[in-house]
Formats: structure tokens, sequence, C-alpha cells
């Protein structure tokens, strides 16, 4: 082999290896980001939430963005939002990709995801990182809560939606279905409930998946809660990370598999009383 071809293969594989080069490198804090990301989607496998590719997360990881980030090509077409959203102007996120796993997300977070820039007509975005993973199908729907949260300015910047099994299997009863019905039985079961979803659970009766009905009717819903549930589906929670938006839907879950264990022991549980609960709300300081 000559000298020039061997200087040539050199520097191609050296060009290949800046190509592969993870935005991760040399930013500790977002890749201390995305780790927290891949640990919350390996919970959600383990735990039986996210069967498939079941479910979905999204980051808004813009306080991230360094100067050479910003500056970073786009690795996609533009691809369209089918909304414009304002207050998304020069945002960055991370989206799990749409027929990825949890599971798989969970080992290799940029190989089954991809940070998207909104761009300025804040009705499209590029992928920049580090491949072009298309962004779920319900992408829009995060982003719409994204937008109202910027808004708002309550500091929430990410959105789970998964598949929790006791909550699910709850939402097939009626009964349950009525203004904070469910939220009153699951906040008595054990008092970490209401102290660490203080909010409780707001209900969003069957709508297709993935539509625009059941985005706006989940928006509404999330004017009061931080956790929705979508009857018969699954439920979506938004925090202030994505270990917060977890917690939330876990204590809850946890209460769901204390009612049903009672249930299955022959009783119906007897839960906190108003007193209780009152008792503790002044106590902590909580909502309601």
């Amino acid at each position: 082999m000559s000298k020039g071809i061997l200087k040539y293969l050199c520097i191609a594989l050296e060009n290949n290896r800046k190509e592969m080069k993870s935005i991760l490198e040399g930013r500790p804090a977002l890749k201390a980001e995305i780790e927290k990301i891949a640990e919350v989607a390996g919970y959600l496998w383990q735990n039986g939430w996210a069967e498939r590719n079941g479910g979905n997360i999204t980051v808004n990881i813009t306080e991230y963005a360094d100067d050479e980030l910003r500056q970073l090509p786009a690795i996609s077409d533009v691809k369209q939002i089918g909304i414009t959203l304002p207050a998304l102007k020069g945002c960055y996120f991370y989206c799990k990709g749409t027929g990825k796993r949890m599971r798989d997300l969970a080992r290799w977070p940029m190989q089954n995801g991809s940070v998207i820039r909104i761009l300025d007509d804040c009705a499209s975005y590029v992928i920049i990182a580090d491949e072009a993973v298309m962004p779920t199908s319900e992408l829009p729907s995060h982003l719409i809560v994204h937008a109202k949260q910027i808004e708002k300015g309550t500091g929430y910047k990410a959105t789970v939606h998964t598949h929790p099994i006791e909550l699910v299997a709850m939402s097939h009863n009626r009964e349950f279905l009525g203004k904070d019905v469910l939220t009153r039985i699951l906040w008595s079961m054990i008092p970490e409930t209401k102290a660490f979803c203080p909010l409780g659970l707001g209900i969003v009766p069957y709508t297709l998946p993935g539509s625009n009905e059941l985005a706006e009717a989940t928006l509404k819903e999330l004017e009061d809660y931080d956790v929705v549930m979508w009857e018969k589906h699954g439920v979506f929670a938004k925090g202030t990370d994505v270990m917060d938006a977890f917690d939330q839907i876990d204590v809850l879950s946890k209460s769901a598999k204390i009612y049903i264990d009672a249930r299955c022991m022959g009783f119906e549980p007897e839960g906190m009383s108003d007193e209780q609960m009152a008792e503790m709300t002044r106590a902590f300081n909580l909502p309601r």
C-alpha cells in the first residue's frame, strides 16, 4: 500500500471518527441529564409499564445548549410539528424515537432517541444529534405541553407517558372515573402518595391515542394536575425533570397496588380518613 493511499485512509478514518462524536462528549451536565432519562426508561421497563415500544419521554434540554451545540448542522430534513408554538422558539429537546423500546433506550439513549432544535418559525424542527432517529409520533402532544409550561413559567421540563398496570386496570372501573374519585382512593392508601403527588390524578375519558382531541384534553387536565390518566391506556405526567415525573407515577402506582392487593385478599381497604388526610395536608403545607 502506497503512502498516499495510507494517508488518505487515515484522514478518512479521522473524519469518520469526528462525525461519530457524540453530542454528550465534553458536556457533563447534558450527559448527566441524558443518563437520568436512560435510568427512568429502565425503571419503566422493569416495572412492566413499557411493553414493546410503548411510552414516550420528552425533555427540554435548552439550558444545556452551548454556542457550539447551537451551531451544529441539521442531520435531517425540516420536519413539521403540525402546530405553531411561539414559546418554543430556539428550544432544544431530547425525544424518544418512534418505534424505539424503553429497554433499549435505557442502554443506548442516543441510538434510541434524538436531540431536536425548534426552528425560528416555531412550527418545525430539525434533528441535530446523535443520529437521525425520528422522534415519537406523539411529539406534537408533548411539545404543546412544554410550550404551556414555558408560557406559565412553571419550571417543568419533562414529560413522560407510560402504561402502569394497576392504574390502567383501575381505569376500567367506571365508578373510579368521576372527578377526584380515584385521587381520593389513591391518596388514602398510604401517606406518601399525597405528600409526593399533592395534586392527585386527572382523568381523560378514552380518546383515540395520538389524536389532537387527546392532546387538548390532556392539556386541559394538566392545568390542575401533574399526572393525567388516559382511560384504558396509560398516564401522562409532567415534572421539573424526568425523575420527578417518574416519581409521581411511581407513588400513584404503589397506592393502586395496595388497593388491588387488599381487594384480592377479600376486603375493601379502609384507607386514611378525611380527618387523617386533612391533618397531613396541614402538617406538610400541601395543596387542597
